[in-house]
């Protein structure tokens, strides 16, 4: 059986189309939000935050027990290392609000990824 830490993540960038969602997030300790464009990517199971925009917002690190390792689409490891922090938020889309946990890892322009397979 593979442990957390035997798992590689990997960032999916070969996309088509983009879709761009305006969306909020929610520090759920202080209930502050911002709002911010989040790449929606068909391709990508899990949700992740630049570091960048995580630290300019001011959001509440939790650090995990064992790291992710991360990968981009063309197999290099990211920039930003493995991941070892996770932020939990509330994310609205329209009508919608989900509590969720999002890695944080280097996105370069990008400010948020939501996954959805």
């Amino acid at each position: 059986m593979r442990s957390i830490a035997d798992k590689k993540v990997r960032r999916t960038f070969k996309i088509l189309r983009e879709v761009w969602l305006d969306i909020g997030i929610e520090k759920v300790d202080i209930y502050e939000g911002v709002t911010v464009k989040a790449l929606l990517d068909s391709g990508e199971m899990r949700m992740f935050m630049n570091k960048k925009t995580a630290k300019k917002y001011d959001f509440r690190l939790q650090k995990l027990e064992r790291p992710l390792i991360i990968r981009n689409v063309d197999e290099i490891e990211n920039s930003g290392g493995n991941i070892i922090y996770q932020v939990k938020v509330n994310v609205f889309y329209k009508n919608h609000v989900e509590r969720i946990r999002i890695d944080m890892c280097n996105l370069g322009r990008m400010k948020v990824i939501l996954g959805m397979s």
